[in-house]
């Protein structure tokens, strides 16, 4: 009886073994992801929301969900939709962005999340957007002005504030394709001093020659929107 019950012991173990490796690898997944999708992407635009802990996709005229994606340990705090993706913030300082299929990106951003814990209402005006076409976002904190390439995440920028200034996401504007920012200072001599002005190519200033932000393999363009020629 002894040697049945250790066989029988050891074959339910043996059986068990899979499904702990499954299990620890999905509490292992990198940066806590949990994304589910509920249906095929349709061709129709989904609306995006934050639901809860969630990032949630749903169809505009069923109401039905199309996806949803959560973060162990971390909820949502803002969204920025933009066609065809929408750009999170999270409680931890991280920055997602997520299509129809999978989470195409994650950055985290220094600092970040020590600024948000336990204050939720700082998220607002972290996220913006630098042109109309959702390109380019920008992370403001207050230290610093990040930003991303919306394709692929890349950072293509930073802008650190002025000694003795602070940038407040909560102060912004969008004038002609041009982002401004408040950075008040402790002294408070100047208010242009206190004021920012960038795009997607970065701080506006006379004379800039910018780098640009195409993607790998696509052609310079200039500011007027015609494809510049590589030299030969």
């Amino acid at each position: 009886m002894d040697r049945t019950r250790l066989a029988l012991t050891a074959v339910a173990a043996v059986l068990a073994l899979p499904l702990v490796t499954a299990a620890q690898h999905a509490d292992r997944t990198r940066y806590g992801d949990h994304f589910a999708r509920f249906a095929a992407p349709a061709s129709a635009p989904a609306s995006v929301r934050l639901r809860g802990a969630a990032v949630e996709a749903y169809d505009s005229d069923t109401g039905a969900r199309r996806w949803t994606y959560g973060r162990r340990g971390s909820r949502p705090l803002a969204l920025y939709r933009a066609p065809g993706h929408a750009v999170a913030l999270w409680s931890d300082g991280m920055v997602t962005d997520t299509g129809p299929r999978r989470v195409r990106w994650h950055r985290a951003v220094p600092g970040l999340g020590a600024w948000l814990a336990g204050r939720g209402d700082r998220a607002a005006g972290v996220l913006q957007p630098l042109d109309a076409g959702g390109r380019m976002l920008a992370v403001v904190t207050p230290d610093r002005v990040s930003a991303f390439r919306a394709a692929d995440g890349d950072l293509r920028w930073l802008l650190p504030a002025k000694k003795g200034c602070a940038f407040d996401p909560a102060r912004t504007a969008h004038r002609a394709g041009v982002l401004l920012l408040a950075q008040p200072c402790r002294d408070g001599d100047s208010w242009s001093r206190e004021l920012a002005a960038v795009d997607g190519l970065g701080k506006i200033t006379p004379g800039r020659t910018p780098l640009g932000n195409d993607l790998p393999g696509e052609g310079p363009v200039d500011r007027g929107g015609i494809v510049v020629a590589r030299p030969s």
